[in-house]
């Protein structure tokens, strides 16, 4: 194994998008090829990023007839060349993880990360994946990471941001085992399997009820992993949110690690406070970005998250996110600092070798 060129940003979130069903048969098996024709299965995408919602794309990204970022020569032209990146993270967000049958699920998991491996990975060396994973069966999920993770270009698990249970309860640590064996972190990703309804009220209304309301559940999940003691039985797990925005943090720092000072006992294998937990071993990628365009209201945010390493760069290509060819524009470099290349490294070890 060799090392990476020490120059160049590292963007931890890039979707490649799947054109349809039919690019993904040729890697299922003949059993599930069949099941897939026989069914017409097709049209998986999660509901996040309707095709016609301007957020899905960037104007200058879509090109008629494809989903925007659907082939390796456009995330190339737009986004790679152009930004400069030397390591791009591709989370494919498709609807294995989603289906209601485990075993069809972990099909269409396996042919994803296939399709992710052979039409991407294969095809240019700059790019590094997350293993799919559904988490309606454990032993299914534990099965794809261990299928993948001899592959050192697969960096990470993804998990949807919400599904039929909470992420820390003892039923998915065989996850976090194999995850932890591996030395390859756990990211949650803004997603649903649609389970349940998205607020502790029902279901929205509106896509942007849906969008805004994603932060708390990615504050259930977090809150999960802490209560439940994953941190402190794998010791060497790291998790990183994608997409759950950054400006939240500080209140939960403060509750939670005021709660947990009054209701210790509860808990009494949690050794640290969540504050501290969150600091040493949770990152957060930088887009979407949510934090005050007021230079002083955002130093007080970052004073009062008092971490300057826990934040990942990524552009969320081609999500429609920023303008023009310079996707650090608006970014504090206060923020900059490490989250370009140093803190990607050091929460993704898989990230310093060659292939």
């Amino acid at each position: 194994m060799g090392h990476i060129a020490t120059t160049g940003m590292i963007d931890c979130d890039i979707h490649p998008a799947v054109p349809g069903m039919k690019a993904l048969l040729p890697y299922f098996d003949a059993h599930w090829q069949e099941v897939i024709d026989a069914r017409g299965v097709d049209g998986l995408d999660l509901a996040y990023y309707p095709p016609n919602a301007p957020i899905s794309a960037r104007p200058d990204w879509r090109v008629p007839g494809r989903k925007p970022g659907s082939t390796l020569a456009d995330m190339q032209v737009q986004a790679l060349d152009p930004f400069g990146i030397s390591r791009g993270i591709l989370n494919c967000l498709y609807g294995g993880p989603a289906m209601y049958s485990a075993d069809l699920s972990a099909a269409i998991c396996r042919a994803t990360n296939a399709w992710v491996a052979a039409e991407w990975l294969d095809k240019d060396d700059r790019l590094r994946a997350s293993i799919v994973i559904s988490t309606q069966n454990i032993e299914l999920a534990v099965d794809e990471i261990e299928r993948w993770a001899p592959d050192r270009r697969f960096v990470q698990i993804l998990v949807l941001g919400a599904h039929e249970a909470l992420l820390g309860q003892r039923h998915h640590w065989p996850i976090y085992k194999a995850a932890e064996k591996h030395g390859l972190p756990i990211a949650i990703h803004a997603g649903s399997a649609m389970r349940h309804a998205p607020t502790a009220n029902g279901w929205p209304s509106t896509l942007y009820e849906e969008h805004c309301s994603f932060t708390l559940t990615f504050q259930s999940q977090l809150l999960s992993l802490i209560a439940e003691g994953v941190f402190t039985k794998f010791p060497a797990l790291r998790v990183v949110m994608l997409e759950s925005g950054i400006a939240w943090l500080p209140s939960f720092f403060w509750r939670g690690t005021k709660m947990w000072r009054g209701m210790r006992k509860e808990i009494p294998w949690v050794d640290a406070s969540p504050a501290e937990i969150v600091r040493e071993r949770v990152r957060f990628s930088l887009q979407t970005w949510d934090l005050p365009q007021d230079p002083t209201y955002l130093d007080q945010l970052l004073e009062q998250i008092d971490a300057d390493d826990i934040f990942l760069f990524s552009t969320d290509y081609p999500h429609w996110r920023f303008e023009g060819g310079d996707p650090t524009r608006g970014l504090p470099k206060a923020l900059l600092s490490k989250a370009l290349r140093d803190t990607p490294l050091a929460t993704y070890p898989r990230l310093k070798e060659t292939t």
